[in-house]
């Protein structure tokens, strides 16, 4: 009886003493994945449970450190405004700083249109004034498709703010070299300020995270000529130096251009309709309505520079992109401000190739509900 009774403790003595230690196992496991790498506990499905208070804040503090950092280049007209909007409005994203320089508007002008656009949309970024010039000191005259001031001739724009002192280039360099292989930049209007800044410090430019620029008339016709765009028709000679300086940059052309990103007459006159920032957005397009109605018979306006901050900024906005090589025109004949875009994908009769193809030209976008979901953030 007693040599019975031992025969049946020690097994679950065993068993027991076998569970204490795979429980034990177990907590240490789980305490090493919510601990020690920062992993969160998972409920019987495999699942993420719900963060505790402290592990919210924890994680509420690493999105706030991987907010995009971005600085825009502007020549600030009515679709620079809409894209300064864009970019004040989202909440991933820190605005470093907007450099400004000469384009649709002198630089003056600019500035304060720059300054009064992030005022109306609650964006304390700094403002750095650039260049009043173009990139050889060269006039190159061009009319103001958006009126005098660049804001539709509406008396939009009384700054309370003045620009940031120190030159825009200065301001771009150091930015950089203060965020290394982080920092994007939209060119959204001549590139003279990046071209300045390439000839100061190459090095350093080539340190940016991603350039963005709207540029070029992609695969299709051109604005300022019928073969160039504005902005690079401005200062073909700075879109050399950026074009060709090899950085990787992702290009929106004008031919992305469609119904969706057009704002008509009265689409625009129903947004003024609500006062605000939807009012100001609306009637800084005032002078581009009016010029497109006179030139071309219809009442609308493009707007090319809030459709690459949608390229930027939205996600799924860009469907698809083709690798080129630029070639920059800067002859001072019909085909100045051209950019010729070699596409990697096709062969050509003459067998020209190139080392490398850095232009992602954007060919497909994803526009359907772009004015709606413009028009949501104008009243935020």
């Amino acid at each position: 009886m007693e040599n019975k009774t031992k025969s049946t403790a020690t097994p679950w003595k065993v068993l027991s003493a076998i569970l204490a230690v795979a429980l034990i196992a177990v907590s240490c496991a789980w305490a090493f994945t919510a601990n020690g790498s920062k992993g969160q506990p998972t409920d019987k499905a495999g699942t993420e449970a719900p963060a505790t208070a402290d592990q919210g804040k924890a994680l509420s503090a690493d999105k706030i450190q991987q907010k995009r950092k971005i600085i825009i280049d502007t020549d600030t007209a009515g679709d620079d405004a809409a894209a300064l909007i864009i970019a004040a409005k989202d909440p991933n994203v820190e605005i470093l700083g907007v450099t400004v320089s000469e384009g649709n508007v002198k630089l003056d002008q600019a500035v304060k249109n720059a300054l009064m656009t992030l005022e109306m949309a609650g964006s304390d970024a700094p403002v750095y004034a650039g260049a009043d010039a173009t990139y050889t000191g060269n006039p190159r005259n061009v009319f103001s498709v958006f009126g005098k001031d660049g804001m539709g001739d509406q008396d939009l724009i009384h700054p309370t703010r003045k620009a940031a002192d120190g030159s825009a280039i200065d301001f771009i360099l150091d930015t950089i070299k203060a965020n290394p292989d982080e920092v994007e930049i939209i060119a959204l209007g001549p590139v003279t300020n990046l071209a300045l800044a390439f000839d100061k410090d190459e090095e350093t430019m080539k340190r940016v995270k991603r350039y963005w620029s709207m540029g070029t008339t992609g695969f299709g016709h051109g604005n300022a000529t019928p073969v160039a765009e504005f902005n690079v028709y401005h200062d073909a000679e700075a879109y050399k130096v950026f074009a060709e300086s090899g950085v990787p940059v992702t290009v929106l052309g004008l031919d992305m251009m469609n119904d969706d990103v057009i704002h008509t007459k009265e689409w625009l006159d129903e947004i003024a309709s609500k006062g605000g920032l939807s009012e100001f957005f609306a009637k800084s397009f005032g002078g581009l309505v009016k010029f497109n109605e006179q030139a071309n018979g219809k009442a609308y306006a493009d707007n090319p520079d809030g459709t690459c901050m949608a390229c930027v900024l939205w996600d799924g906005f860009v469907q698809e992109t083709e690798a080129c090589h630029p070639v920059v025109m800067t002859e001072d004949n019909e085909t100045y401000g051209q950019v010729v875009l070699y596409k990697k994908s096709y062969g050509y009769d003459s067998g020209i190739t190139f080392e490398d193809y850095n232009f992602n030209v954007i060919t497909k976008i994803n526009s359907k509900g772009f004015r709606e979901k413009l028009a949501s953030l104008l009243e935020q």
